[in-house]
C-alpha cells in the first residue's frame, strides 16, 4: 500500500437536514499517500516494454506535425477535453457542442451542462499550452488548471481553491462514514500538492511513467473539492508536452479511459493499494490506444480536406491565394464556424472571407445550419462524423 489510513472523527450536527443516522458522530478512515518525489522503484521488463511501445505510438503520433496541421492539434486537443469531461459525467456530443461552441462564440446562451463542458476545452488548451511552457510546475499552476476548469460550473466558489474541508467518493452525501474512498485529511493536502510538484518537476523517468504516476498521485490526494478527474488529467498533457512526447498533438487518453471508466478507476486503486505496475500497465496502454486511433483520424481528416479541395476547384477557379482555401485549412479546428471566427483564423479581411464562405457554401463544402442573416454559422460537411467517430473510440 502506498501510504497509510489515519482515524478520524465526524463530529455530529443534530441541525443537519438529513436522516438522524447521518446526524451522530462517526469514525472513518482517511488515506494518506506515501510522497512521490524521488520515486525511483524498479519496474520489470515488461512494463518497460509496455512503455516504450506507447512512447513510440505518441512520437509516431507527433511526427505528423507540420504548420499547416495546426488545427487538427487543436481538434484532437477538444477532443481530449470533450472526453474528459464525459468521464465525470458531462455528456454533450460532437455536434450538439460544436454548434454550441459557435452559439458561444457570437454571445448566444447556452446551456449549463455545455458551458462547463466548454470551460474544460479551455481549461485544456490553457494547461497545454500555457502551464507547459512555465520554468516549473508549481502548486499556483495546478491551482490556475483548476480555476479555468471550474469557472463556468454551478460551484464556481471553489475554483482554484485547494480544498480545506474533508472530502470522500461513494457512500452517502452527508459523512464520509462509509465512504469507498476518503482521500488524506486538508491539512495534508498542500504539503503533498508541494510534494507532487517536485515531482512533476523532475526528470528521471520516461515521460509517460512519470505522467501516470503524477495523474494518479493526484487523484489520490483529491486536493479539491471538485473537479478532481478533469484537473488530473489535464496535468497529464502538461507532463507529456513538457517533455518532449508530445510537443504537437494531444494523444486523446481520456477518449479510452471514457470507454471504459470502471477499468480506469480499477487501476487508480491499484496504485492507491501498492500495485504501481498494475496501474501504470493500464495507463501506458490506454496512451498507445489513444495515439493508434488520433493518427487514424488525422488522416482520415486530411482525406477529408483534400476531398474539399477538389470539391472547390470542380466547383469554381480559384487563385491559390483565394480566402476559400484558408478556410478549408483551419476548419478542423472549428467544425462548426462563424464569419467572426473564419476571419479570425484565417487573418483575411471580413469581406473576402465572407465570399469565401459563399464559395464554400455553394460547393457543399459548408453546410448552413439556419437560414437567419444574424449570427450564421456552418458546418464542416462530414467533419463531425469523423470527430464523432473518435469521440466514440472506434
Amino acid at each position: 500500500m502506498r501510504g497509510h489510513y489515519v482515524s478520524q472523527t465526524w463530529a455530529s450536527d443534530p441541525a443537519l437536514y438529513a436522516p438522524p443516522k447521518y446526524r451522530e458522530a462517526c469514525r472513518y478512515e482517511a488515506f494518506v499517500p506515501e510522497v512521490v518525489a524521488g520515486f525511483n522503484d524498479a519496474l520489470p521488463a515488461e512494463l518497460a516494454g509496455s512503455v516504450a511501445e506507447a512512447e513510440a505510438a505518441v512520437r509516431s503520433l507527433n511526427h505528423r506535425a507540420r504548420p499547416a496541421l495546426r488545427p487538427l492539434a487543436r481538434l484532437l486537443l477538444r477532443t481530449e477535453s470533450i472526453a474528459s469531461s464525459k468521464v465525470e459525467g458531462l455528456q454533450a456530443d460532437a455536434r450538439s457542442l460544436a454548434r454550441a461552441e459557435a452559439n458561444a462564440a457570437v454571445g448566444r446562451n447556452v446551456g449549463q451542462n455545455v458551458a462547463e463542458v466548454l470551460a474544460n476545452i479551455d481549461a485544456m488548451e490553457f494547461a497545454v499550452e500555457e502551464t507547459s511552457a512555465l520554468a516549473a510546475i508549481r502548486t499556483r499552476s495546478i491551482l490556475d488548471i483548476h480555476g479555468a476548469l471550474m469557472a463556468q460550473a454551478p460551484n464556481a466558489a471553489i475554483a482554484g481553491q485547494l480544498r480545506e474541508v474533508q472530502n470522500w467518493i461513494g457512500g452517502n452525501d452527508y459523512n464520509p462514514c462509509g465512504a469507498v474512498f476518503v482521500p488524506p485529511p486538508a491539512e495534508d493536502v498542500e504539503r503533498l500538492i508541494l510534494d507532487l510538484c517536485d515531482f512533476c518537476n523532475s526528470d528521471h523517468l520516461p515521460p509517460l511513467i512519470q505522467a501516470g504516476i503524477a495523474h494518479a498521485q493526484l487523484e489520490t490526494i483529491h486536493p479539491f473539492e471538485d473537479g478532481n478527474g478533469r484537473t488530473g488529467r489535464a496535468l497529464i498533457h502538461v507532463l507529456l508536452r513538457r517533455r518532449g512526447l508530445a510537443p504537437s498533438y494531444v494523444p486523446p487518453i481520456s477518449v479510452v479511459l471514457a470507454a471504459d471508466k470502471d477499468r480506469y478507476i480499477d487501476g487508480l486503486t491499484q496504485f492507491r493499494e501498492g500495485d504501481v505496475e498494475g496501474w501504470l500497465e493500464r495507463f501506458a496502454w490506454a496512451s498507445a490506444r489513444a495515439a493508434g486511433l488520433a493518427e487514424q483520424y488525422v488522416g482520415a481528416v486530411q482525406e477529408l480536406q483534400d476531398r474539399w479541395r477538389n470539391q472547390l476547384r470542380e466547383h469554381t477557379n480559384l487563385r491559390r491565394d483565394a480566402a476559400a482555401w484558408a478556410v478549408i485549412d483551419e476548419l478542423p479546428g472549428h467544425p462548426v464556424i462563424t464569419l467572426p471566427v473564419a476571419t479570425a483564423v484565417t487573418g483575411r479581411s471580413k469581406s473576402s472571407t465572407a465570399v469565401a464562405i459563399d464559395q464554400l457554401t455553394e460547393a457543399g463544402i459548408l453546410v448552413p445550419l439556419s437560414a437567419s442573416k444574424r449570427n450564421r454559422a456552418w458546418e464542416g460537411a462530414g467533419l463531425l462524423d469523423l470527430l464523432a467517430g473518435l469521440e466514440s473510440g472506434r
